[in-house]
């Protein structure tokens, strides 16, 4: 038997699969945020004070800048090292669904929300008439976990599974999940913002109740971003996802539906690791007043990249795909749907798997993770059998 090229890799192998296997988005925050890090630390810059979020200057000063540089820097290498090996995975599994612009965009507005409620619970709690705890709008904090945690908040929320494993210790609820995790960092570091990741979660849970509906922009917004021409650079790149087109995966759960069960979209990687958390899967769709279904914005499930199939194309062929993907972001398209013979070819995929004899359910989480192909939809079940 041939023996296997993964295990024998050595760790630059395996560090660079890692890496390139990250999406656009994903992949420059981290490292925006490292080269910050290691410039602050090669010139000497440490006036924390001077970027951090600091509710008191916000305020008296209208300093909202800091909503955003607080986010980017980070304290020590531990700190920065930390937030971003849990942001990767976190980042590309939202990208993959979402897209790239469309996790920008997210990330921006949890930046700005974390730090709103940020100043609401300090003031509030700093200035309450029974207990005065001042010292709480004088708090200096700075770091990207406070939309780490409005993260774990949504990615829970997608995933559907019903416990979590908290450092692979032991086994939690997922909905308390993100709270378990903020009582433990408080008790197990030093220096942890309370308020910063308390923040986050609420914005996450904000954001998958649907309070924040009324601020996400429609799929034709994403699909002009993506068809700039100054942005052409960007959208050519082979880890950049679109925001439309792809196979069509239904609506991803959100608690503004609870009568519909959890589903879940997870990648080919992702399944191996967490093969006994796949649950049912049923399509949660918005009506609209006319009675048609439309995309909920929150979790779109639309995300697909170039080369999706996982090989890497000639210089060709990725010549041919990059043109044709830059034509059809310059059309603008004014909706996200996918057309009808798409969703026919995703169906009688589908029944051709379920024909074979797997489990429909089964079935169709591992087709809309092969992005539609029906030979890596069985490599999936039958790994998943083994």
């Amino acid at each position: 038997m041939r023996p296997n090229i993964i295990t024998e890799a050595g760790v630059s192998t395996r560090l660079n699969q890692w890496w390139s296997s990250t999406p656009f988005i994903t992949s420059g925050v981290t490292i925006i945020c490292a080269a910050i890090y290691l410039v602050c630390l090669l010139v000497g810059y440490d006036s924390y004070a001077e970027i951090c979020f600091l509710p008191s200057a916000v305020v008296s000063h209208f300093q909202v800048y800091r909503f955003y540089t607080s986010v980017l820097f980070h304290g020590s290498l531990l700190h920065v090292l930390f937030n971003m090996l849990t942001f990767v995975p976190l980042g590309t599994e939202l990208e993959r669904i979402m897209g790239s612009v469309r996790l920008l965009f997210l990330m921006f507005l949890l930046a700005t929300t974390n730090a709103i409620f940020h100043l609401i619970v300090a003031f509030l709690v700093a200035y309450n008439p029974l207990y005065h705890v001042s010292y709480l709008v004088d708090e200096c904090s700075i770091g990207f976990s406070g939309v780490i945690f409005s993260m774990i908040v949504i990615e829970t929320s997608l995933s559907g599974v019903q416990y979590r494993s908290v450092f692979g210790l032991f086994n939690v609820p997922a909905k308390w999940y993100a709270w378990i995790l903020l009582i433990l960092f408080q008790f197990l570091a030093s220096n942890v913002s309370l308020l910063g990741h308390l923040s986050g979660i609420l914005s996450g849970f904000a954001y998958t109740y649907g309070l924040f509906n009324y601020l996400l922009p429609g799929p034709s917004f994403y699909s002009s971003i993506e068809g700039l021409s100054m942005l052409s650079v960007c959208v050519r790149r082979p880890g950049f996802i679109l925001c439309t087109g792809g196979t069509t995966y239904g609506q991803l759960p959100t608690h503004s539906n609870m009568s519909t069960p959890p589903s879940a979209l997870i990648n080919a990687n992702f399944l191996r690791n967490i093969s006994s958390w796949m649950p049912s899967r049923r399509t949660s769709t918005v009506q609209t007043s006319t009675g048609q279904e439309q995309e909920d914005p929150r979790f779109p499930g639309r995300g697909r990249t170039l080369a999706s199939t996982g090989t890497e194309p000639t210089t060709r062929e990725a010549n041919a795909n990059l043109h044709a993907r830059h034509t059809a972001a310059n059309a603008v398209r004014a909706d996200a749907t996918v057309t009808a013979d798409e969703t026919d070819t995703f169906d009688e995929e589908l029944k051709k798997l379920v024909a074979m004899g797997f489990e429909r359910t089964q079935a169709e989480v591992a087709l809309a993770a092969a992005d539609g192909d029906p030979n890596v939809a069985i490599e999936i079940l039958m790994s998943q059998q083994d």
